[in-house]
């Protein structure tokens, strides 16, 4: 893992097509403004998490649902 120290208005470029601001700093969160291509899917952990799982459930059910 890279660690990384940023401050109110720096940046991190990850390869050339994504850009991650640092838009404000309140107490003890951050406010992150990201740049990317609208193909790049871009979530909070816990609702990719979520999607996942869902994903996962669904693949899962469509086996259990079919009749031979």
């Amino acid at each position: 893992m890279l660690v990384l120290t940023r401050k109110l208005g720096e940046s991190i470029a990850i390869d050339d097509h994504i850009k991650i601001v640092v838009v404000q700093i309140k107490g003890k969160q951050v406010r992150l403004g990201i740049t990317a291509p609208k193909e790049t899917k871009i979530h909070r952990e816990e609702v990719y998490t979520s999607i996942q799982e869902q994903n996962e459930h669904a693949s899962q059910s469509q086996f259990t649902g079919v009749k031979k």
